[in-house]
């Protein structure tokens, strides 16, 4: 596998700024991005497999001359980006105002023409936030957009779920303890071969000391601060902005679901397809919450959708 290009982009914030870190595959000048923007605790490096099977893809299709340039970020708090200085700021608008100082860099770095975007889970959130809010300073609509497992009703037993692990970053002797301690915590994710599995964990521990060999999972634990002070009353009354967002998108949507899913119903990803952009939705039989894009049904759905 080929390796992607590590950048950084500066976003302000209300403790004086931070620094985001993304992951740029394919052709740095291409006209053509698609940004894929991860979940909760996971980095932009869980898109490896995509980024490449896309890049890959458009090299041998006549409609992409430039090629493709494929931008994974960490969201703020993960990853190799920095930790906010105050945890209130894990949540959707400041997320929202980081892609849009990373768009306008990629923009100035080279034109885009053409942009999609692929969210998985928190990612598909931060998408519908940045799609469904008028007269946001986007260097051109988004022409696709992938949402995995998520929409505008979050099912309130999933969210307890994450709860009861979110901010328990662990202590690990190798990498394949880590990864064991995470397929404990989603399997729901579906089946992937230990290989796989291992490949996907690797990028989501770092050292617990510097220059030391314990090991843990790299993003920030105050991100569980402000994911705490949500309530099931709370939770159910920001359902009616996240569906005035969703009917606000304008672009060509494909909806992805994990067919047990607990965080995206069957009755939401019905109404998906019936509201707002009438997204078209796709199942994965044997996956919950949700889907890794690496499977080769999961991957060739996202491609199709994206090439064609």
């Amino acid at each position: 596998m080929t390796q992607p290009c590590l950048n950084y982009v500066f976003c302000p914030d209300d403790a004086g700024g931070h620094r985001m870190a993304y992951w740029q595959w394919g052709r740095a000048g291409s006209a053509h991005v698609v940004l894929c923007v991860h979940g909760l605790t996971r980095q932009g490096r869980d898109f490896d497999v995509l980024a490449q099977a896309l890049c890959e893809r458009v090299n041998v299709l006549p409609g992409f001359p430039d090629g493709i340039r494929v931008v994974c970020p960490d969201v703020a708090g993960r990853g190799e980006s920095d930790w906010l200085k105050n945890p209130q700021g894990y949540q959707i608008p400041a997320y929202a105002a980081d892609m849009l100082a990373l768009l306008a860099q990629l923009q100035a770095q080279a034109p885009i023409a053409t942009l999609d975007w692929v969210g998985t889970s928190m990612g598909g959130l931060i998408g519908m936030a940045v799609l469904g809010t008028p007269n946001l300073p986007l260097p051109v609509p988004v022409r696709r957009l992938v949402l995995n497992d998520v929409g505008p009703t979050l099912e309130w037993k999933a969210l307890a779920r994450i709860g009861t692990y979110l901010g328990n970053t662990g202590r690990f002797d190798s990498v394949q303890q880590a990864a064991d301690a995470m397929w404990a915590i989603s399997s729901s994710f579906g089946p992937h071969t230990p290989a796989q599995w291992l490949a996907l964990s690797q990028h989501m521990v770092t050292p617990l000391v510097a220059d030391a060999p314990a090991l843990t999972l790299h993003y920030d634990p105050a991100l569980a601060v402000p994911f705490r002070s949500v309530t099931q009353e709370s939770a159910a009354a920001g359902e009616a902005a996240l569906w005035h967002l969703y009917e606000q998108i304008t672009a060509q949507t494909l909806l992805l679901r994990g067919a047990q899913s607990d965080l995206l119903s069957p009755e939401t990803a019905q109404a998906m397809t019936q509201r707002g952009p009438k997204a078209r939705l796709v199942e994965f039989a044997g996956v919950g919450h949700a889907p890794t894009l690496i499977a080769d049904d999961q991957r060739t759905t996202v491609l199709d959708f994206l090439t064609t």
